[in-house]
């Protein structure tokens, strides 16, 4: 593995992703707390040194005063190749399993090595709707917009979920009268 003055590096002006402050500073406790992680993920430039992989750690190893990181340069690629690196080295083509996550690990560990999990216990503010003029205050933020009602799902079902109410909406189908009939018949065989 090579290494390279950080100086030498050039951040991509062309970079589509954001990191929010919170994020950044814990990006740059998980570089101190395991420097290791450079070596097996090292920052992936191209042969102008401009930063194809590993921008939001460029910016944390500067913040940092890191002044030498590991690195892959590739040479060969092409400006669409480029394009291409950038975006699916960022994208997460899977997804958490939040049972062995909930069952397995530590939580607040996770939560300091920058993984934000959903708290069930930590449920949104909703005192706003104790005002009494919210009626129609929310009347008129939603004229002319369809109604929504939030539906809770255990979030081993989340997904089977979203892909149900989405082949209905494919299908032009109402899911909230859907649901309305359902509880009905459900509640007149009480």
């Amino acid at each position: 593995m090579k290494n390279i003055l950080v100086s030498k590096l050039k951040p991509n002006p062309n970079n589509p992703r954001a990191i929010t402050k919170e994020k950044f500073e814990k990006l740059k406790q998980s570089i101190q707390d395991f420097p290791k992680m450079l070596e097996l993920r090292p920052i992936v430039v191209d042969e102008n040194f401009i930063v194809l992989g590993g921008n939001m750690r460029l910016q944390a190893l500067l913040d940092l005063g890191i002044k030498e990181v590991p690195y892959i340069q590739e040479k060969d690629l092409t400006a669409t190749e480029k394009e291409q690196f950038i975006i699916k080295d960022n994208i997460g083509f899977g997804k958490w399993d939040y049972d062995i996550l909930a069952n397995e690990w530590d939580e607040n560990i996770l939560n300091n090595w920058g993984l934000d999990l959903w708290n069930p216990e930590s449920d949104p503010d909703y005192s706003i709707l104790d005002d009494e003029d919210i009626d129609e205050d929310l009347d008129d933020m939603t004229n002319g917009v369809r109604k929504a009602i939030m539906i809770d799902f255990d979030l081993g079902d989340y997904e089977k979920a979203f892909e149900l109410i989405k082949h209905y909406r494919e299908k032009k189908m109402y899911v909230g009268g859907m649901i309305i009939e359902l509880l009905e018949e459900k509640k007149s065989n009480e």
